[in-house]
């Protein structure tokens, strides 16, 4: 029987093979939080559940969000693809099989 190290994120559970993206992952979504709260505050009508998707979206592409802000608004439009492509090969959640 092997001992694998993994890392828990605190906010959802997640699991990592390594404690870099297990951090990257708990950022990610602590400003997926603040993002959900600002939209709360300053959208009315929004129900919660929209409001937490649209901040976990936003938070899951913030640097492509980040060049649009620094004049590359075009990226917005563009980026899709490349963070479905992107995303899908750095996965880095450990699954959990019980009785390996």
């Amino acid at each position: 029987m092997a001992v694998v190290a993994v890392w828990k994120c605190d906010r959802d559970g997640a699991m990592f093979d390594n404690k870099k993206d297990a951090e990257e992952h708990d950022k990610m979504l602590e400003l997926a939080a603040n993002i959900t709260a600002l939209i709360e505050r300053h959208v009315a009508g929004v129900s919660e559940q929209a409001s937490e998707e649209i901040g976990l979206m936003l938070a899951k592409r913030r640097e492509v969000l980040a060049r649009a802000c620094k004049g590359k608004p075009e990226d917005l439009l563009t980026e899709d693809e490349s963070f479905n492509e992107s995303n899908a090969q750095s996965e880095n959640v450990t699954p959990l099989a019980a009785n390996q």
